[in-house]
C-alpha cells in the first residue's frame, strides 16, 4: 500500500522493581511475520482490514498509517482524507467481552466530563465499540506527550492531584462485569496456569513452586494486616509509560487494565529508589492526592504485596501470549532456565520485604 508507514517500537523493562509493559507490534513486511500461524487472532489484521474496518463506520484514511506502542491489543495511527489523524485500537479477540470493554468506555467518558485529562473513546453513530468480522475495534483522537519527570516534586503532586480525581469519580459507583484486582486473580490464577502448563524448567519446579506458596502466604498477610480497605474503579496499570506530559501537565492513557481495586495500586508504580526515595515520593504523591480523595494509610501494608502480584501475574500474561509471534521476538530470554532462576530469587525478595513495616508517610 503506497504511502504506509509502519514502526516497530520497543521499551525497556528496566529493573525489576517497576514491572512496567514493553511494547511492540510486528512488522507485516517481517518475514518472520509472514510465518506467522494462519489462525492467530491477529494474523488477518492487515492494513487493508484496519482501512476497511474504518470504513465500515463511515472513515476514509488516506493511507498512512503507524503501528504503536501496544502489544496486548493492536494500536494504529492512522492519517484521514479528513481532518486530523485518528487512533484505531483493535482489541485483543477473547480477551475482554463488548460488555467489560463498554464499561472502561463510560469509566473513561465520566472522567472526560469532569475535566479530568483522559482520553475517551470516540462516539460514531452512537457507539464507542465497533465491529468489523472478528475484530471488536474504538477509535482515539490523537494526543502526544512525553514522559513525567518524577524525581520532580511538584510532578508527582500534580499527579497525585489527578489520581485522587480519577478515584473520587470510581468511587461513585462499581463495574458490574470487569474484574477485581486480589490473590485469586493476580496470584493464584496466574500460579496455576503456570503450573498447569509445564512453564517451568522440572529441575527448577519444585523451588519455585515452594517459592510462589511462601510469596502469596506473604501476600494474604499483608492483606489481613490492612484490614478491610475499600475498594473501587482503578486505572489498574498507572505506571509511568501510561501517563503522558505536556506543558499543560498529564493526561492518562491505556484504561485497558481497569479494574476495581485498593487506591494504592494507581500510586505504587509511580515510586522508584530507595525505601527513604519512595516513602518522600509518596508524601508528595498524597500532597495532590488528598485534596480530592481520602487516602487510608492501612493500604500502605498492600504496596509490596501488590508488587509481589504483579511478578507473579506479568510470568502468566507472557506465558499466555507466547503465540503471538509479537512476544516471542520481544520477549526472546522469556522462558529459559535462567529467567525461571531470576523469578525465583524475585519472589524470595518480596517475600522478606512484605515482613518489613510498611512506608512511613
Amino acid at each position: 500500500m503506497n504511502g504506509l508507514i509502519l514502526r516497530i517500537c520497543v521499551r525497556n523493562m528496566g529493573p525489576p522493581r517497576r514491572m512496567d509493559r514493553m511494547n511492540i507490534l510486528p512488522d507485516p513486511h517481517d518475514e518472520s511475520a509472514a510465518e506467522s500461524p494462519p489462525d492467530h487472532p491477529f494474523s488477518r489484521l492487515g492494513p487493508d482490514m484496519v482501512l476497511d474496518a474504518l470504513q465500515s463506520v463511515g472513515l476514509l484514511g488516506d493511507g498512512r498509517m503507524l503501528a504503536l506502542n501496544s502489544y496486548e491489543n493492536r494500536v494504529y495511527q492512522i492519517g484521514m482524507e479528513e481532518g486530523p489523524p485518528l487512533i484505531a485500537k483493535f482489541y485483543r479477540p477473547a480477551r475482554w467481552s463488548a460488555e467489560a470493554i463498554l464499561e472502561e468506555h463510560a469509566f473513561v467518558q465520566q472522567m472526560a466530563d469532569e475535566d479530568i485529562p483522559v482520553v475517551p473513546a470516540l462516539t460514531i453513530d452512537g457507539q464507542t465499540l465497533h465491529r468489523y468480522q472478528d475484530f471488536q475495534f474504538a477509535l482515539f483522537t490523537r494526543h502526544g506527550g512525553r514522559a513525567p519527570e518524577l524525581d520532580d516534586r511538584a510532578t508527582l503532586e500534580w499527579l497525585g492531584r489527578f489520581i485522587g480525581r480519577i478515584h473520587m469519580v470510581g468511587a461513585r459507583e462499581r463495574f458490574r462485569v470487569r474484574p477485581a484486582l486480589n490473590v485469586a486473580s493476580f496470584g493464584e490464577q496466574p500460579r496455576d496456569y503456570l503450573l498447569e502448563h509445564d512453564c517451568i524448567p522440572a529441575d527448577l519446579l519444585a523451588a519455585w513452586r515452594s517459592v510462589v506458596d511462601q510469596a502469596l502466604d506473604g501476600v494474604r498477610a499483608c492483606f489481613e494486616h490492612a484490614g478491610d480497605t475499600a475498594t473501587l474503579r482503578l486505572h489498574g496499570d498507572c505506571h509511568v509509560g501510561n501517563v503522558l506530559w505536556t506543558d499543560a501537565g498529564p493526561h492518562f492513557v491505556d484504561f485497558d487494565d481497569s479494574r476495581t481495586g485498593p487506591a494504592v495500586q494507581d500510586l505504587w508504580m509511580l515510586l522508584s529508589g530507595e525505601r527513604a526515595d519512595r516513602s518522600r515520593q509518596f508524601c508528595d504523591l498524597l500532597a495532590g492526592y488528598e485534596d480530592f480523595h481520602d487516602f487510608d494509610p492501612r493500604e500502605l501494608h498492600l504496596i509490596e504485596a501488590l508488587r509481589t502480584l504483579r511478578l507473579i501475574h506479568y510470568s502468566a500474561w507472557l506465558a499466555s501470549r507466547w503465540d503471538d509471534p509479537a512476544f516471542p521476538r520481544a520477549f526472546p530470554w522469556f522462558g529459559n532456565q535462567r529467567y525461571w532462576q531470576d523469578r525465583i530469587l524475585e519472589l524470595r525478595e518480596q517475600t522478606a520485604l512484605m515482613q518489613e513495616p510498611p512506608l512511613v508517610v
